[in-house]
């Protein structure tokens, strides 16, 4: 099913949008801008699937153990020890 709208472009969009049609890479200004929708509600779903994932990430670090900073200093200087050691580097 297709719902026919009346939208307001800039002078800018409304170029841009007639070379991609004049281009052929679209069959006419409708296709254009469906694929923008398309393109922009993919773009939320992403975002919402990383919002997602960042709030699970921070959740599970709220109910882990707290690393201070020495320690985690520390840690990491392990770390590079380690690499530098496994690369034939100088520590």
């Amino acid at each position: 099913m297709t719902v026919k709208i009346s939208i307001t472009l800039t002078n800018e969009q409304h170029a841009f949008a007639r070379a991609l049609v004049k281009a052929g890479r679209y069959s006419n200004l409708s296709a254009v801008l469906q694929q923008g929708v398309d393109l922009l509600r993919q773009r939320v779903d992403v975002e919402k699937l990383e919002t997602a994932a960042l709030r699970e990430l921070l959740s599970r670090r709220r109910k882990g153990v707290f690393v201070g900073a020495g320690a985690m200093d520390a840690r990491l200087a392990g770390m590079i020890a380690d690499k530098r050691r496994a690369h034939g580097l100088p520590s």
